[in-house]
């Protein structure tokens, strides 16, 4: 019994032993947070911000390193809640029961299983004197700055970044925060802040000199960026500038940096950093449909071609692969020439040769081209061209069929969507008045083509999307026979309505179906995320092609209805899988699939 009771005790000696020499692996650490009478909202952001729970969270075990945290989260815990206009918080955060703040750097302790944090919040404050000044004409400010208001460290910040942005516009680029005041009345709770602003001088545009290993002249940089010197300084011209030069596509990265010191003649230099992208890009597309089979998509970009960001772009398709139609494709060229009328104005020149094999016609098309681009803002832009095209097609009206004509597209785009490859909000307008003249037997007319989205979340995280689509055409001046088929409408698949055959509905000629004068097109979706890169998407299509210029209530219509997938591919868009069948029309061929990237519209 007694070597029995000596063997126990040397066994809980060794072990004493053990865990002296390594206690990160005695107790697992466990921490506490605990903020009484706090919003929930705000104990989870001081959970959030707090860096002895993120250790925890981490398997952190190390002492010093726990130390470190708690000794951080004194500073980090009470920022939040002076954030959130708490003035008078006391923090205690306990290790193994020693307040941390109390632990010097050579008392570290061998191990810490638990850390225990109390946030005593106190009560919230509203600002007495809220003042700020001087302040710039038509100055902007926020309304949480303002006596009588709930006072937090965010709103001071937001006063003082709105009365320098203030001075800015007006013309003080060197505008800066010269002093602040801020006094806490912990017995009123109430806070005092009077900031006061040095606005600098008023300054004009200076020179603007380019720096970095660039491809582009730095006569065409500077030609393209449009700087505005001897101007009165405005942070928008800037912008401006930078956009411009990314504009072109030829640039990976953009800057502008002003001088720290004015000229003696009151201007304002600035130096722009410039890095190149690669100079060829290329690129490929697919889309699967059950009808009109593989379509292969290809793209090859020239970013600089001259020294001047000259773009050139040849696009290659080859389509109806397996399909129930012949393979066709098209093949183009189109170059750019920024800055050619103006910094916000380039000149175009464009070559198209495009082979069509539809159920209902064939086309064996040609054009060239030259145009100008006018670009009003981040959102909008336009574009006008005169082309000259011959197009030899077999239609419902005959065999042979030659259109000779002259066209003055005009094109406007509006893009206000918040994404571009998958919109939760916002709308898209696509817009083009093509008038044109015929030769020999062609007529002369006009065709005018209106493509409208939109979108709108109905939930805060953006998980329920409700879209919409509309798309009309008209063609006026024209008979439809004396119409070339490319300028005619017809209805059906992935673009119009899924669940109809591609091109199916059109205007009945004899045997044959011909293109018509007229189309109105809709479309809704709603789309539902399901986890973060999965989504379920049920729609809607439905079409009217009419003879007339404008559809009526006699015009022959289809719908179709599905549901879909989509897989997240990040900045690519959603890999998307569309499911359809028809729901009124006089197809009998059922389900339709259409497989692609990007959303449906």
């Amino acid at each position: 019994m007694r070597s029995r009771g000596r063997w126990n005790t040397a066994v809980f000696g060794i072990a004493t032993a053990c865990f002296a020499v390594l206690p990160g692996l005695a107790v697992a650490l466990e921490t506490t947070l605990r903020a009484p009478g706090a919003p929930e909202e705000l104990t989870a952001r001081l959970q959030g911000a707090s860096s002895a729970v993120s250790a925890q969270n981490r398997g952190v075990e190390n002492p010093q390193e726990i130390l470190a945290a708690s000794l951080s989260d004194y500073t980090t815990l009470v920022q939040v809640l002076y954030d959130e206009g708490y003035f008078s918080p006391v923090v205690h955060i306990l290790l193994d029961g020693r307040e941390a703040a109390y632990i010097g750097p050579l008392e570290t302790p061998n191990h810490v299983n638990r850390v225990e944090i109390t946030v005593t919040i106190g009560r919230p404050f509203r600002f007495g004197r809220a003042e700020i000044g001087p302040l710039a004409p038509e100055t902007d400010l926020p309304d949480s700055f303002a006596s009588g208001q709930p006072a937090s460290t965010g709103a001071i910040r937001d006063a003082a970044a709105a009365s320098v942005k203030g001075w800015h516009n007006a013309g003080h680029p060197k505008a800066v925060l010269s002093g602040q005041r801020i006094t806490a009345r912990h017995r009123d709770a109430v806070l005092d802040a009077d900031i006061r602003m040095l606005p600098g001088p008023l300054l004009d545009f200076g020179h603007m000199s380019v720096t970095g290993q660039s491809r582009v002249r730095p006569d065409a940089i500077a030609r393209i960026a449009g700087f505005p010197t001897g101007e009165v300084y405005h942070p928008d011209q800037v912008q401006k500038v930078g956009t411009r030069l990314r504009r072109t596509g030829a640039f990976s990265s953009v800057s502008l940096k002003e001088a720290e010191q004015p000229n003696a003649d009151g201007t304002l230099d600035f130096v722009t950093t410039v890095e190149d992208l690669p100079l060829r890009r290329l690129s490929f597309g697919v889309e699967i449909s059950s009808n009109s089979g593989l379509d292969l998509l290809g793209t090859w970009t020239h970013r600089n071609l001259w020294g001047a960001a000259e773009r050139l772009r040849f696009d290659a398709a080859l389509r109806n692969i397996g399909g129930t139609e012949d393979v066709d494709g098209r093949v183009s060229l189109r170059l750019d020439l920024p800055a050619t009328l103006g910094p916000d104005d380039n000149t175009f020149y464009l070559a198209d040769l495009e082979r069509r094999n539809r159920t209902n016609y064939t086309a064996t098309r040609g054009v060239i081209g030259v145009g100008a681009r006018r670009v009003f803002s981040d959102d909008l832009y336009g574009e006008i061209s005169l082309t000259g095209g011959l197009t030899v097609a077999d239609d419902a009206f005959g065999i042979g069929r030659r259109f000779q004509l002259i066209a003055l597209p005009l094109k406007v785009e509006w893009d206000k969507r918040n994404d571009k490859v998958s919109a939760t909000s916002g709308f898209y307008l696509d817009a083009t008045f093509t008038p044109f003249t015929g030769f020999d037997t062609t007529e002369s007319g006009a065709q005018i083509i209106v493509d409208g989205r939109g979108y709108y979340s109905l939930t805060a995280s953006d998980s329920v999307v409700l879209a919409g689509r509309v798309q009309a055409g008209s063609v006026i001046g024209a008979s439809q026979i004396g119409t070339s088929p490319e300028y005619l409408f017809f209805s059906g698949g992935a673009s119009t309505v899924r669940g109809q055959p591609f091109e199916s509905l059109g205007i009945p000629v004899g045997t044959g179906i011909a293109g018509g004068r007229s189309i109105l097109a809709l479309s809704a979706e709603i789309r539902g995320r399901v986890t973060e890169n999965i989504s379920l998407v049920g729609f809607m299509d439905y079409a009217a092609v009419g003879s007339d210029s404008f559809v009526s209530g006699t015009s022959a219509s289809h719908s179709g209805a599905g549901i879909g997938v989509r897989y997240d591919l990040g900045g690519f868009g959603p890999l998307r899988l569309d499911l359809a069948m028809p729901v009124d029309g006089t197809t009998d061929q059922g389900l339709q699939f259409y497989l692609g990237i990007g959303q449906a519209f």
